[in-house]
């Protein structure tokens, strides 16, 4: 047996049921079988926007690395270049501070248009020679696997096709002269009538097979999630203006209650201090009147006792 064919038969575990399948079949990454799949399916993180396969059916659609990140820093914010709701530590997420740490500032991304692709001075790392940011890169990256897909299962089913035509077609040698005759009286008719497909034989179309169907449903697909993607990402912006605007308001007129709480406080020092102040010259003043009153008072009580000792003692 020849190599291909031992690498066709070859059947390899899958990572959760470890039941055998071929490899095509098997998910890429963490190696699941179509029914794992299924029941367990690859879902994106609600924050980080990255895929993960669910471990359980629950509905919780976080990634692990997030939910630890929430139970640590809370829930997170938008990051500043992607826009994912992925910042828990200032106004960038993880990603795009250690790209912009080992790249260098972000640039213009040339699919989505926004600034927040990085450039790795690799042409290797482009798709279709394109700078594309993290986001783009994965849903080019998945269009171009369902259509490879698709290509794949296009190709089988034609082989198969194939295949059964040619067992078909060995018949008896006593047919042999029947399709010579076929052949040449084939050859007498006209061009459109021996170019035109025979759908009974197998022959394929190559302008109106299902293939250019599909690829064209997933381009069409792939525009309407796009023009939805940046819709969000529109709503998304105008809500982060918003919310610059209403913090900016709010910070304005906090400044301002401050100020005039301290303008207020200041006046009420001053009135305090210059009462205190009068205060203590009316007391110094009541202090000074009552210590002239004593006087006269003993003074005019002195004149009086003295006046009656002098007077003479009558007969």
């Amino acid at each position: 047996m020849s190599a291909a064919a031992n690498q066709a038969l070859a059947l390899f575990a899958c990572s959760r049921c470890f039941s055998r399948h071929p490899f095509e079949e098997l998910s890429p990454g963490q190696q699941l079988c179509k029914e794992c799949r299924g029941a367990f399916p690859v879902v994106k993180c609600t924050y980080c926007r990255s895929e993960f396969q669910q471990t359980s059916k629950a509905t919780s659609t976080i990634c692990k690395k997030c939910e630890q990140n929430v139970k640590t820093y809370g829930k997170p914010t938008a990051c500043e270049y992607c826009n994912t709701i992925a910042a828990f530590i200032g106004n960038k997420c993880q990603r795009c501070t250690n790209s912009e740490r080992k790249y260098g500032p972000a640039v213009n991304c040339e699919q989505c248009k926004q600034r927040c692709a990085f450039d790795r001075q690799d042409d290797d790392k482009k798709i279709d020679g394109k700078l594309l940011c993290w986001l783009c890169t994965l849903s080019l990256k998945r269009a171009l696997a369902r259509t490879k897909q698709v290509e794949s299962e296009r190709r089988a089913h034609l082989k198969q096709r194939s295949h059964h035509k040619l067992k078909s077609s060995k018949r008896p040698s006593r047919d042999m002269n029947k399709g010579l005759n076929a052949l040449d009286l084939g050859e007498n008719l006209p061009l459109e009538k021996k170019t035109k497909p025979n759908p009974m034989h197998g022959e394929v179309d190559p302008n109106s097979s299902d293939h250019v169907v599909a690829m064209t449903q997933l381009k069409e697909t792939i525009a309407s999630l796009q023009k939805k993607l940046n819709q969000k990402d529109s709503q998304l912006l105008t809500k982060d203006k918003q919310i610059t605007e209403l913090k900016a308001q709010h910070f304005t007129l906090e400044n301002e209650l401050r100020n005039q709480m301290k303008n207020t406080e200041k006046i009420y020092d001053t009135k305090c201090t210059h009462m205190q102040i009068k205060i203590q010259g009316l007391l110094k003043e009541i202090a000074t009147l009552s210590k002239t009153a004593n006087r006269n008072k003993l003074k005019k009580n002195t004149e009086n006792s003295g006046s009656g000792t002098d007077s003479p003692i009558p007969n």
